[in-house]
């Protein structure tokens, strides 16, 4: 994935009206005055944050005549997942081999002198 998107995708993630939009269209299309009325904040404000969510490739807007219901698009997520699931198996080797040189330690103290 382009780092361009990857930037774009966690921008619109660190947001937490964007993530509760998102975690919303994960249960199906709505429109953007089904996504205000959870929220104390104008429908312009939504607008503008589905504008980023959109701009990510997190959401699209259908074609629903007026209504235009927004849909989730998964697979930005799944790159940053993927980017992040690099990192995840990283720190589970660095401490997974702590773990090693620890119990070598526990098991024989004079392994510090070495």
């Amino acid at each position: 994935m382009p780092k361009n998107r990857l930037d774009k995708t966690f921008s619109a993630l660190a947001d937490p009206t964007r993530r509760a939009i998102l975690e919303r269209l994960m249960q199906g299309e709505a429109t953007v005055k089904e996504l205000t009325e959870p929220f104390s904040i104008s429908q312009p404000a939504i607008s503008r944050h589905l504008k980023v969510l959109e701009q990510a490739g997190l959401i699209e807007g259908g074609k629903k005549a007026q209504a235009r219901p927004r849909k989730l698009r998964a697979l930005p997520m799944r790159f940053a997942h993927d980017w992040l699931d690099d990192y995840r198996r990283s720190w589970e080797f660095n401490s997974s081999n702590l773990d090693k040189v620890l119990r070598k330690i526990r098991t024989d103290p004079d392994q510090l002198a070495d």
